[in-house]
């Protein structure tokens, strides 16, 4: 800040020998002469003589000729005879505005011309009489002679000619003093160019560069305004020297106003006003790109139009951010007001709305330094805060360090924990099984997960609390039950002990273990999944928690632990470990799987759109040889992969597709024995329904007002439930079944014997006929134990009044075998597959024809 300070003191020793030097001026130094002009419009051309013989010259009014922007050609007329003698013998005229075009110099003894020069800023420089950024004549008169001075002025810019005449020893006096404040000036806008370049490239902030570009384009203006560019760095090209004059305006403003948005962030202080600036910038780019295809005097009109609303409204900026509290807007607006004061003087002496004097011509400088301290100042400032606010925030991060670190441990801890049990989580789980995957890829694991289903009971009966308490006794001891299994894995390893167990859900745990290793010793496994089943003590009861365990293995079924633990979840949901408490993933079991949600669209528009088909099966009668039913059995003729029927079924179950399909079903079975009668079939026609729609409270009577509507089909029709789905919810089932015999409707028990039910429950339900699964049959031949169960399940059928069906019949000896157990009825592929309606009636019509040649003969 100190060094601030001295370049502040500095740019206000420079003001103050501007003024000095132009309030108190050499008296013996120079003069400003009288001076008559003439106005040559383009369109007229006058030499010297006819000047010179002209009536047309005026006195100039005020102490500068300064036409603004004209077209015209000026000529000036000075006698130099009225010029004061202490100017000396030798003598030196200087016209102080150096952008000007054309310069012709006629010096006149006695009427006769002595000298003439042709010289301008159209013109190398090397050209000049005197090498100077202003245009110098040196000239020698006799005291005895009379002398004039004739000026012949052509530009395209300002029509400004500030003229004097100067002793040559004061003048280069003078100029030395203004060198140095021009040296000063320059010195001070290169010292902030370095200093904010080097804080740019310290810091890489974009704002810093910005301000760098700005103040060097302000550098260049004022050079080229002055002429010190064109004399010291392209001295042998005009036309660029020219250019640059256009260019440096706009280019100097754009990057001022783009660092003014990024110093004031107008971006989120102030939108519109950002939107504004961005507007202004374009209109700048585009007055630069016109600089290059338009002639000099519109171009140099319109770069000085455009600057003066430009710095006006980088002026307005700053007042109106003050206002609304930026605190970096109380700098830019006072740094402003001096460049926008500065260069609207320097603007209107162009335009020859004030008068020719140092502060009118230099005033751009003068404001040009203070801004660029002023700013220098508050990047400065900036910068301080910044790393000010750095340094408390650092310290402060330090000071918090220690604890946000044991925070941080306490929390990593408690994502990776549960907070009830103690033990790893889910999310711990799966870091712990992407880790052994990624170790040791050539191994097999079973990742398998623990749900107790009976949670739900215990927390209605006992209440949330004491559930949370029977949780965590429940972890203590799986997690010993587990640790005890061949090839187990430990999710975590702590100082104190080891965790083989993790809590994925409030009632739901995992592990894993080397499946190889365990299929070693499957006693083990079996072991571990008894002790996991008995009831817990606690509060003096044994409280069955009713754990179910599914598992999935890797790499088989998946090879990351997100998929693999929620394959194991459907596993545990899977009817199988409903029945045996374990139960392994299985692929074509599982509902979630992308192909069978596919498959359940598929289903979906199949039976929307009437795609699916029943196929029928005939049942024998074994005394009479007759086909005396068929079994209706749904297909899905059109899908590009066969799809079984059990697997129909099932996925319209898990979809809830399974009641609109049944009632499709009977619908269609009831059009296939209307169709069966109009051919002189009149056999019954048996459908398999579902236990979800024994679950429905209105399946009854959907049924009963479906085959009211059917008189000729009364009792034709006979539903088929499984002995296992009947098991599933065996009160509700029993009562539907009850309320559709009640009705007449025949029914059927299939499957019999694959389930686990009661012969007190089986009596009691309202079937006329049971079908022994096909599973008892198809070894009856081979299978001794098979014969025992099967004519056991016979002679106990026909003694509670049911008949029998036989199914899988797939062999002669089969059906002999049946036919000595007294079964009443076969049903299987040893008559024939499930065929479509015409090629069921086509197989009864050979089948018929065989019987009558056979009674014939």
């Amino acid at each position: 800040m100190r060094h601030i300070a001295q370049i502040f003191a500095l740019v206000g020793a420079l003001i103050i020998m501007a003024f000095g030097t132009q309030a108190n001026p050499p008296a013996s130094g120079f003069a400003e002469p009288d001076m008559d002009y003439i106005r040559v419009t383009p369109s007229e051309e006058l030499d010297l003589r006819e000047a010179l013989a002209s009536d047309s010259w005026q006195s100039l009014e005020g102490e500068s000729p300064n036409f603004g922007y004209i077209r015209d050609t000026v000529w000036l007329r000075i006698p130099v005879s009225a010029i004061p003698a202490q100017l000396g013998s030798r003598q030196l005229l200087e016209i102080r505005y150096p952008q000007l075009d054309q310069i012709t110099f006629y010096l006149l003894e006695n009427g006769v011309v002595r000298q003439r020069i042709l010289t301008g800023d159209h013109y190398p420089f090397d050209q000049r009489p005197i090498k100077h950024r202003n245009f110098l004549f040196a000239f020698d008169v006799d005291p005895d002679s009379d002398y004039q001075i004739l000026l012949r002025v052509r530009t395209q810019g300002a029509m400004q000619i500030p003229v004097r005449l100067w002793n040559p020893a004061a003048f280069f006096e003078a100029a030395s003093v203004e060198d140095q404040m021009h040296a000063i000036y320059y010195g001070i806008l290169i010292m902030v160019i370095f200093f904010n370049l080097f804080i740019f490239l310290a810091l890489r902030e974009r704002m810093y560069l910005l301000y760098v570009l700005s103040t060097l384009g302000y550098l260049l203006l004022v050079g080229s305004l002055n002429g010190s560019t064109y004399q010291l760095l392209w001295p042998g090209l005009p036309w660029l020297h020219n250019q640059a004059m256009m260019l440096t305006v706009p280019v100097a403003l754009v990057f001022t106003l783009l660092f003014s948005r990024a110093f004031l962030d107008l971006k989120s202080t102030s939108p519109k006003m950002d939107k504004l600036v961005w507007y202004t910038v374009v209109i700048n780019l585009a007055v630069a790109v016109v600089t290059f295809i338009t002639d000099y005097s519109i171009a140099s009109r319109l770069t000085v139009a455009l600057a003066i609303p430009s710095c006006l409204l980088l002026t307005v900026i700053g007042p109106l951010q003050w206002i609304r509290g930026n605190p970096q807007a109380s700098y830019y607006t006072i740094a402003w007001v001096l460049l926008t004061v500065g260069s609207a003087m320097t603007a209107a002496n162009k335009y020859g709305l004030i008068p020719t004097n140092f502060v009118t011509v230099y005033g751009m400088e003068i404001g040009s330094a203070l801004e660029a301290i002023l700013l220098t100042i508050a990047l400065a400032a900036r910068l301080y805060q910044e790393r000010e606010d750095k340094v408390r925030a650092r310290e402060a991060e330090i000071a918090a360090m220690a604890a946000r670190r044991s925070a941080e441990l306490r929390l990593i801890d408690q994502a990776l924990h549960n907070p009830l049990t103690g033990l790893p989580n889910r999310a711990c789980l799966e870091m712990m099984i992407n880790e052994l995957i990624t170790r040791e890829a050539g191994k097999r694991f079973s990742i398998s997960v623990i749900h107790l289903t009976n949670l739900p009971s215990i927390t209605k009966t006992l209440g949330h609390r004491n559930t949370d308490r029977l949780i965590e006794l429940a972890a203590r001891r799986f997690n010993s039950i587990v640790a005890d299994l061949p090839g187990i894995c430990p999710v975590e390893t702590t100082e104190q002990q080891s965790f083989y167990l993790a809590s994925l859900e409030s009632s739901t745990f995992g592990f894993v273990v080397e499946t190889d290793l365990l299929a070693e010793v499957p006693r083990a496994a079996a072991h571990a999944l008894q002790e996991l089943r008995e009831p817990l003590d606690y509060l003096g009861m044994q409280l069955p928690l009713d754990p179910r365990t599914g598992t999935a293995i890797c790499p088989d079924h998946a090879t990351d632990a997100n998929t693999l633990i929620r394959r194991a979840f459907i596993a545990q949901g899977s009817e199988d470990a409903r029945d045996r408490g374990l139960a392994f993933y299985h692929p074509a079991r599982d509902s979630y799987s992308a192909d069978r949600l596919t498959l359940a669209s598929d289903l979906r528009h199949a039976l929307k759109n009437d795609r699916l088909a029943l196929y029928l099966q005939p049942k024998l009668l074994l005394k009479t040889g007759e086909v005396v039913g068929l079994e209706a059995l749904i297909r899905w003729p059109d899908h590009k992969n066969p799809v079984p029927a059990d697997e129909i079924i099932a996925l319209a179950e898990q979809t809830g597709l399974i009641k609109p399909l049944t009632r499709w079903v009977l619908e269609q079975s009831l059009a296939v024995r209307s169709r069966l009668l109009e051919q002189g079939y009149t056999l019954g026609l048996s459908v398999n329904i579902s236990p979800n729609n024994l679950r429905e409270k209105d399946f009854p009577l959907y049924v009963q007002r479906l085959m009211s509507s059917y008189h000729s089909h009364h009792g034709a029709i006979t539903l088929e439930v499984t002995e296992t789905s009947m098991m599933q919810d065996p009160v509700n089932s029993l009562a539907a079944l009850k309320s559709l015999h009640a009705t007449g409707i025949p029914l059927s028990i299939d499957d019999f014997g694959s389930g686990y039910s009661s012969l007190s429950y089986i009596k009691q339900l309202p079937a006329s006929e049971i079908k022994i699964d096909r599973s008892l049959v198809t070894d009856l031949a081979t299978e001794a134990g098979d014969r025992v169960i099967v004519k056991t399940t016979i002679d106990m059928c026909h003694s509670l009044g049911y008949s029998v069906v036989a199914e899988g019949v797939e062999k002669q000896e089969t059906l002999d075998l049946l036919e000595q157990m007294g079964c009443d009825m076969i049903q299987g592929y040893f008559l024939t597959p499930p065929l479509p309606f015409d090629d069921m009636t086509a197989w009864l019509d050979e089948r018929a024809r065989q019987d009558n040649s056979r009674k014939i003969g």
